[in-house]
């Protein structure tokens, strides 16, 4: 055998390694969510629960195998070689693809990447074979894609978005009416009962979608399971009920808790056992492959002549390989950050309203969609009687604050959410219709979270944003994962191992910047400033001294590269302000409002001090960017430069403006009253001289098209500066209140 060969079944290998970490970073979210949510268990023990589970599953795991092997294309008609390179191009796609979603925090199907990834490389591994063979024409592109599995795949995962989304709502909408959000009272009444249901549910699942496949179950066990399913369904709903009651009014143990842990197990496991083939059933394919075309070789046979139809024989999962792909994913639980990343998405997503940040905008489908839900709203308030609007409403009067434990949501709408989820996958499964967990258990709970009036009126616009762009996410991936194959298997063939080469390093660039990308994300997470600490506003001064420096830099650079005309200058400079001006933005939103909530009334003058501060800063650099967007724009839209006398005055001003910050610098870090003080009044706010120059250009001012132009440019950057430079002053006066507030 060519040693190219094993060296590509290596690379295979590792990529496989590494599409376990990342393809369990994306599927985690799937079945953490609900019990992170409303924090069943401390994080260890949950995701010691969903350990269990993925080991368990990855165990009994072998029913989807033969997706990577003849799912999506025929076999048949391809050689070996050709094989390891579809292999190849799809391992180094899904790599990059869920790579790339977990870096952005957007959870996707890791099935769905798959089919599409397979079907993009078998187009572009045919097109290539069909061009080498003189006998074959794009007409017979049809025989190398098994299109009717393909379709029937794609369009039942897809279908099972609106069913999951309409089932999770209407059934938590009941759930919330039972119980309300004071669910304890009714839990006494009912709460075995519920359980039990639950229980039942998760275990149909755990059967029929975890173990039902799994090569370590009698095949005999399972026929005789079919054939009694409604009997055995209610001989475990008899032994739940009864073991449900015990525990709560025998031993007073918490069985909604328990109801949340055993469904993050089971969904872990059947996650485990029905998703593995995703991240090393390519892998495996080429390692039967490699085994086959070493038997034809060692026969005599040519590897140019070998065609693998023996990859659609039935095949057995190998426990040398399963067994340590669960390790390897509980390794990747426990470690990844981007797994975090992707839970906090769709935890976020569903949380109570008015308690957590918003993490998306807004866009026009989703204002829309929250105009019509209010209108229809109040459409049905007018024609509900109103002892039933009274009755549903006080069902659905929201937690006190003094009530509120902090969690995302409560363990009654967990419940359902996994339960709920359980279900229809475990009906999918029992029909034979495919369908996705990603899609199915993300839609489920966001239903729930519809139905829970999570979604209020200032943040749904926000949610349906985030749920937009997750569903559009879905459907990109299935485009771009197509796509994406395509051109890789494209280069590989093309280029034989210096394609294969090039196609590696991409990728290793890809998944570094991605790294990077998702550290400095991850750094500017929430950090609160403890206002306790006497140093902390100091400090915050400090940081605004030094963006003060850097703004007024900005702005004399600004200024000399308009009446240069420099548009590479400025380009450059429009870059640098926005950036400033994000990240203020961004410290506002993760750091100084979340410092703010919840402050005794004792800090309640250093919050205020805080956030004065801030946005002094704030202001500066919002007039910086309007001062280097209309620069840039000028110049970029060719317009003639100002006049002689805007020039000299606009490059006067901004000598004074920049002459101003050595003084305002050494007041500020010195944190001397007295200095500022006198920076103060002796420095002044300009405020006679730019009277002085709006006075002359007013005096001076022409009526032709440029110099109107001209004139309102001139305006606005002396109208702005003027902005920068008052709340350059503002900051020294706050900073002179902090001082006396410290003395």
């Amino acid at each position: 055998m060519n040693e190219m060969y094993m060296a590509m079944l290596g690379i295979l290998l590792l990529l496989a390694v590494f599409d376990l970490v990342v393809g369990v970073s994306n599927d985690a979210a799937n079945f953490l969510n609900s019990a992170v949510g409303c924090r069943a268990a401390r994080r260890s023990i949950i995701f010691a629960v969903a350990a269990v589970g993925v080991v368990i599953g990855a165990s009994f795991s072998g029913g989807m195998m033969e997706i990577a092997r003849s799912g999506v294309f025929i076999p048949s008609q391809f050689t070996f070689h050709e094989i390891m390179m579809l292999f190849l191009a799809v391992m180094l796609t899904d790599v990059i693809l869920l790579d790339l979603f977990n870096t952005f925090g957007l959870p996707t199907s890791t099935t769905v990447s798959l089919v599409f990834e397979l079907l993009g490389a078998a187009l572009a591994v045919a097109l290539f074979s069909i061009c080498d063979s003189p006998t074959e024409s794009l007409q017979n592109l049809g025989a190398y894609i098994n299109s009717a599995k393909s379709l029937t795949i794609i369009s039942g995962i897809f279908c099972s978005v609106a069913v999951a989304f309409t089932c999770g709502c209407v059934v938590m909408w009941f759930s919330r009416v039972l119980f309300t959000f004071r669910y304890r009272k009714m839990y006494r009444y009912v709460g075995a009962l519920w359980c039990a249901v639950a229980f039942t549910a998760i275990t149909y699942f755990a059967i029929f979608k975890g173990l039902k496949h799994s090569t370590l179950v009698d095949a005999d066990l399972v026929k005789l399971l079919n054939a009694n399913i409604a009997f055995y369904t209610a001989l475990a709903f008899v032994g739940w009920l009864v073991i449900s009651a015990i525990l709560q009014y025998v031993f007073c143990v918490n069985t909604l808790r328990l109801t949340v842990l055993a469904g993050t197990g089971a969904l872990a496991l059947a996650f485990a056992g029905n998703d593995l083939v995703n991240f090393i059933g390519v892998f495996m394919a080429a390692e039967e492959s490699y085994l086959i075309a070493s038997d034809f070789v060692a026969q005599g046979g040519d590897l140019k002549t070998l065609h693998m139809g023996a990859l659609a024989a039935p095949v057995q999962a190998d426990m040398f390989y399963l067994l340590p792909a669960g390790l390897v994913m509980v390794a990747a639980l426990f470690l990844s950050k981007k797994a975090r990343t992707v839970i906090d998405t769709e935890v976020k997503l569903a949380h109570n309203k008015g308690t957590s940040k918003e993490r998306f905008g807004s866009c026009l489908p989703a204002r829309a969609a929250v105009r019509v839900a209010l209108n229809a709203a109040r459409l049905i308030t007018r024609i509900t009687p109103a002892p039933i609007a009274r009755f549903v409403g006080e069902r659905f009067r929201p937690l006190d604050v003094t009530e509120d434990d902090g969690a995302a949501f409560d363990m009654v709408r967990a419940s359902v959410n996994l339960t709920v989820s359980a279900l229809l996958i475990s009906m999918a499964t029992s029909l034979k219709l495919p369908l996705s967990t990603t899609y199915v258990t993300f839609m489920v709970a966001m239903g729930t979270s519809l139905a829970d009036r999570a979604w209020g009126r200032d943040s749904a616009v926000y949610r349906i944003t985030g749920v937009l762009t997750v569903i559009g996410g879905w459907f990109t991936t299935g485009i771009v994962a197509c796509t994406a194959a395509f051109v890789s298997a494209s280069v590989m063939m093309y280029g034989g191992m210096w394609g294969v080469g090039l196609m590696l390093v991409v990728a290793a660039f890809i998944v570094i910047k991605s790294a990077m990308l998702h550290n400095r994300k991850h750094n500017q997470e929430t950090k609160l400033l403890d206002l306790e600490d006497k140093y902390v506003l100091q400090e915050v001064g400090a940081a605004s001294a030094e963006r003060l420096g850097r703004a007024l830099s900005i702005h004399y650079s600004t200024v000399k590269a308009l009446l240069a005309e420099d548009r590479a200058v400025l380009k450059s400079l429009r870059r640098q302000a926005r950036e400033m001006n994000r990240t203020l933005k961004e410290i506002k939103e993760d750091t100084i409002l979340p410092s703010l909530r919840g402050l005794t009334p004792a800090q309640a003058a250093r919050g205020q001090m805080l956030y004065r501060l801030h946005e002094s800063s704030l202001g500066i650099a919002e007039s910086l960017l309007v001062i280097v967007k209309a620069s840039y724009k000028h110049i970029d839209n060719n317009h003639v430069g100002l006049s002689e006398s805007q020039a000299e005055d606009l490059l006067d001003m901004s000598y004074k403006v920049a002459a101003l910050y050595p003084s305002i610098r050494q007041a500020l870090q010195k944190d001397d009253i007295s200095l500022l003080a006198a920076c103060l009044e002796h420095s002044g706010d300009l405020s006679e001289e730019f009277a002085d120059s709006i006075t002359r250009h007013l005096i001076s001012g022409e009526d032709d098209e440029n110099s109107v132009r001209n004139g309102i440019l001139y305006l606005n950057l002396l109208n702005e500066t003027r902005s920068m430079v008052r709340k350059s002053f503002s900051l020294i006066k706050e900073q002179c209140e902090l001082l006396r507030s410290q003395a």
